[in-house]
């Protein structure tokens, strides 16, 4: 498929694009350019792919999306090399999980192939927009939405794919710090059966409110129980955990349906395994995580994800009280798996698996 370049008519000025990237934060500050491919099931399927300015998308008031959330989306980052090049972060795993929620939601599948020659169409436009600050990055955001205008529930047949970039700093103001985290009481992010494992927009607007009660109770995260026995430990409103052990083994909640199959957590896996650490991936209930951190059998919790990378988790706070991890402070393994995870994505060291993708 051929993409059709559309002359942006008024860029951003060189000026005000380093006046906005000196200090971007994360997901406020947009780039020039969008990708866009249409899909029409009665026109054979993708067709009309283009680039172009960053404008609002039109939308019928009966358009699918705002009626019955047929929605996915991706998040990915492409990093600056010190040659001057930029690189995307095991992207083909992306494209996958792409499609893989594109089948839970009914929607139709984007070849990966094209999925990628997007991004990289993306970025490549784009790239003066990289930050050149410490931990800059694009924040690459890959989605798609029913697009056809009807009342009535099935799955649509119009959608349309599009992708945008912002500059990106840190996710969490001040760097990394451990993070505090609240166990929801009242509300769980999936159940068995459900949607949890898809990338789609109403798993996240349902974390909004446990989210806000947490930030009421002083912490910056919120963390979901099993929807079933509300006992077991499955992901924060964003991301995966790990739970580090001083027997050298490390656990991490198993994708039974119910959390985002991360690719962070993907990578972290192997990592530790080259650590000569004993990952398993099991369940690990909220009764565990207190006891074996009051032991002290408990080292470290990692929180992981595309945006926060590798957060250390420092204190627990329920109604039952609050427990800390460790001594509540930025642990080893954290800071070890977080600089061989940012020292790789951006080219510093050997790539033995084959993650970086040059654009």
């Amino acid at each position: 498929m051929q993409f059709e370049t559309i002359t942006h008519p008024a860029p951003t000025s060189d000026a005000a694009r380093k006046a906005a990237i000196v200090d971007p934060g994360f997901g406020t500050v947009f780039t020039d350019h969008m990708v866009t491919i249409d899909y029409d099931e009665e026109k054979g399927g993708w067709h009309s792919a283009r680039i172009g300015p960053r404008e609002a998308i039109p939308l019928d008031p009966a358009s699918s999306v705002l009626h019955y959330a047929q929605e996915i989306f991706e998040g990915m980052k492409a990093f600056p090399h010190a040659d001057g090049g930029l690189a995307m972060f095991r992207p083909e795993a992306n494209a996958q999980r792409f499609n893989a929620s594109a089948r839970r939601m009914a929607m139709p599948e984007l070849p990966e192939e094209l999925f990628l020659e997007a991004v990289q169409l993306a970025v490549k436009t784009d790239a003066k927009w990289m930050p050149d600050i410490d931990g800059g990055s694009l924040y690459i955001r890959p989605f798609m939405f029913a697009s056809e205008a009807f009342l009535g529930v099935r799955p649509a047949k119009q959608y349309k794919f599009v992708v945008i970039l912002c500059s990106s700093g840190s996710y969490f103001k001040g760097g990394v710090n451990p993070v505090k985290i609240w166990v929801s009481q009242d509300h769980v992010r999936a159940a068995i059966g459900g949607t949890g494992a898809a990338k789609t927009g109403g798993n996240y607007a349902a974390s909004l409110v446990p989210q806000a009660e947490a930030i009421t109770k002083g912490c910056d995260q919120v963390v979901f129980l099993d929807a079933a026995e509300h006992k077991w430990v499955e992901e924060l409103g964003g991301m995966n955990l790990f739970f580090v052990r001083s027997d050298g083994s490390v656990i991490t909640p198993p994708l039974t349906g119910t959390i985002l199959p991360g690719i962070t957590r993907d990578s972290l896996i192997a990592m530790l395994r080259e650590e000569g650490l004993d990952v398993r991936e099991e369940p690990y209930s909220i009764q565990q995580w207190r006891a074996e951190a009051e032991s002290g059998e408990l080292l470290e919790t990692l929180a992981c994800g595309t945006a926060a990378v590798v957060t250390p988790v420092g204190t627990v706070a329920s109604p039952d009280g609050e427990f800390t991890i460790g001594a509540g402070g930025i642990g080893q393994m954290a800071m070890k798996m977080r600089e061989r995870l940012v020292e790789l994505q951006h080219g510093r060291v050997a790539d033995p698996h084959g993650w970086v993708m040059r654009v």
